[in-house]
Formats: C-alpha cells, structure tokens, sequence
C-alpha cells in the first residue's frame, strides 16, 4: 500500500514537470526558478529508483535533492520580495547556508553517505522563512504562488519533523518505520497536489483568460 502512496506521489509530480515546462518561456524568471526545482525533484526521483532496481545505493542523491530544493526555491522567493531588506536576508542567509554546508561536508565527508540532519533542518527551515516571508507580503497584497506557498510551509515543516522521527526510530520495529515513511508520502502527495492546484489556479488558459478580462475591466 506504501507503494501506492509512494508512485502516486510521483505520478502527479510527473503530471506538475510537464505541465509548468509547457509555460517556461511564458511567465517569467519567477516562474522558471520554479520548473527548475520541479526537475530536479524529477531527476532525483528518476535516479534513485534507477539505482534501488540496480541494488545500488542511492542515499548520497537526497543531498542533492536537499541543495537543489535550498537553492532554486530560494532564488525564487527571491524574486518576489518587495523591499531591499527582504532581498538582503534571502542573499545573505543562502550564503551563509551554503558556507556552513560545505564546511560541515569538509570537516565530516562521513556526512555525505548518510542522512545529514543539520542539512536537511537548515536549508528546509531556510525556505520556510522565505515562504513565511511572502505569505506576509501577500496579507497587503495579490495572493501570487499563494497555493504553492502554503505547500511548502506545510511540506516541509512536517517533512523535517518526519526525517529526525525516522533518525530516532532507527532501532525501533519496522511498523514505526512504516507509519513515518507513509506519512511522508502523504505529505508528499499533498504538496504535489497543492502545486497543481497553483497551476490551475493562476497559469492555465482558463485562470490567464480570466485574469485577462479582470485587468481589461480594471
């Protein structure tokens, strides 16, 4: 049933890559920082299952997955902030985070063959603050990546919690393993799902006619 949950979640992320690719060239730098995330997901995802099938070890991939998500989400709520100190945090914090990453692979290579829980806490807490920085701009203004945000917020936040349960149930019975992992694909299914309804919501034909006709009456 975990599969189900598991290819579900894929199917649909599948379903978000080419949709949001049929608008790169359409909707501006924003918007292509987002398709570039959605790819990377892609290609992780595409990769780790190529090396299960193989029975090769592929844990080394979710740090890629972790950087990519830091990086392209970050350049893209760095796009969309309205003042010069808002800008400033995104720049300086992503460099900051970037730095200790590096350090910390430095001094503890170890890191790189397992899950890192300092990497995954402050580049997945980074981007929150960065959502949680839009969705106050959005209190005084148009709701823009409104459904999206709120996925990652929730995504992640939950995400994070799930990946320091599952370091702790390590040595626990493979039904608490279980239940961490199928919640996670729900919260993965969720998100997806979120990020579809964001498309539909304000770059299909329908949502860019209607806007269209809202801004003609304006």
């Amino acid at each position: 049933m975990n599969l189900i949950f598991v290819y579900l979640g894929y199917f649909i992320l599948l379903i978000n890559f080419f949709l949001y690719w049929g608008g790169f060239s359409k909707h501006g730098k924003t918007f292509q920082y987002l398709v570039y995330y959605l790819t990377i997901l892609v290609i992780v995802q595409v990769s780790m299952e190529i090396l299960v099938l193989q029975s090769i070890d592929n844990l080394y991939l979710v740090h890629g997955y972790f950087i990519g998500q830091f990086l392209c989400l970050g350049f893209f709520y760095k796009s969309l902030m309205k003042t010069i100190a808002q800008d400033s945090i995104i720049k300086n914090t992503m460099i900051v985070g970037s730095l200790l990453l590096l350090l910390d692979y430095c001094f503890y290579p170890e890191q790189f063959f397992k899950f890192n829980l300092f990497e995954i806490t402050l580049t997945s807490l980074l981007v929150v603050l960065y959502a949680v920085m839009h969705l106050y701009n959005m209190l005084l203004e148009n709701k823009q990546y409104y459904y999206l945000t709120i996925g990652i917020i929730l995504y992640l936040l939950s995400s994070t919690v799930l990946f320091f349960v599952g370091n702790l149930t390590i040595g626990l019975s493979d039904a608490v393993k279980f239940l961490t992992w199928t919640l996670n694909s729900f919260l993965v299914i969720l998100f997806q799902l979120l990020i579809f309804v964001e498309w539909k919501k304000s770059f299909s034909e329908k949502a860019l006619k209607s806007n269209h006709e809202r801004k003609s009456n304006v």
